[in-house]
């Protein structure tokens, strides 16, 4: 098949390439910045801006599947405030549906996210919600994915567990998390387990009209993720509880000190992303041969 893979450059698009590649689809990576990622020699690149219709139409002539992964982090304020979630989760997903009929796409593929919600708690969650809505009111044989937690060289999950000490308690060991770490908790799943699921959903029309939740094999809260980053570091560190309703406080103001957090990024950190049910087995896939995030950081 002829395969576009808009976002093609990014974390899990990268990944998703290399897998398409390796199965013989003749693949199109399509991003603001082609040219500077690791991607197999056999895959096209072109250059496009979803929010910017014209820029990506024309890589949709020709291809019988597209894939969407364009995604601002949930975990950090977005460049251009909460409101760029709008922009680019439901902008970008209107303008690639609209090339895709254009071009007679047979099948169309989302990545979304655990907790879509056109009334959700966070812009990223709106935003990702109405996103999905826009793809289901269109003629596209599609299939949405949404992912928890994603992980693997090159994610921002490990950056962003330093990144909060540095913000809440930098130079000391002491670690104060919103609410101890103790109630976001997520199932994170190994980017080279997902990419081999989304590559698999081309394969039958049995996922056309399907929403997918898939997470890892474990569930973690944030606290425990942390202590693993740490532990495969060798640094020793004591978590504290930082009051949830202090942190409600703080984070907006850190945000308005130059912080990449505010209040959407707590919100996060108040939610569970983990799935209802995990469908990786709708793929034939047992979810306890899945990796682990200790096993991935090499301390269990």
């Amino acid at each position: 098949m002829d395969v576009l893979v808009v976002g093609g450059t990014g974390f899990v698009g990268q990944y998703l390439c290399r897998e398409l590649d390796d199965r013989d689809h003749e693949v199109t990576a399509l991003s603001r910045n082609p040219h500077d990622a690791d991607l197999p020699t056999g895959v096209t690149r072109k250059e496009g801006d979803v929010t910017d219709y014209d820029s990506i139409e024309g890589a949709f002539e020709g291809q019988d599947a597209v894939f969407f992964l364009p995604a601002l982090t949930p975990l950090f304020k977005p460049d251009g405030g909460d409101e760029m979630h709008e922009v680019v989760h439901l902008g970008g997903t209107e303008n690639a549906v609209r090339a895709a009929e254009e071009h007679g796409v047979s099948r169309y593929v989302q990545m979304s996210a655990l907790g879509a919600d056109p009334n959700g708690p966070t812009h990223y969650l709106r935003a990702k919600g109405k996103a999905e809505k826009a793809v289901e009111r269109s003629d596209l044989d599609w299939t949405i994915f949404r992912p928890s937690i994603v992980f693997g060289e090159g994610d921002e999950f490990v950056y962003f567990t330093k990144r909060l000490k540095q913000i809440f308690a930098p130079g000391v060991p002491l670690y104060p998390l919103p609410g101890g770490g103790r109630k976001a908790h997520f199932q994170l799943i190994w980017v080279e387990d997902l990419a081999p699921i989304l590559a698999d959903s081309l394969e039958s029309d049995e996922h056309v009209g399907q929403i997918y939740e898939v997470g890892g094999p474990e569930v973690l809260s944030l606290r425990e993720a942390t202590e693993l980053v740490y532990e495969s570091e060798g640094e020793s560190i004591t978590i504290v509880p930082l009051p949830m309703e202090l942190a409600k406080v703080g984070l907006p103001v850190l945000g308005s000190l130059g912080f990449p957090m505010g209040s959407d990024q707590y919100e996060g950190l108040d939610f569970d992303n983990t799935p209802r049910d995990n469908d990786v087995d709708a793929f034939g896939y047992d979810v306890s041969e899945f990796r682990t995030f200790g096993d991935y950081l090499g301390v269990r």
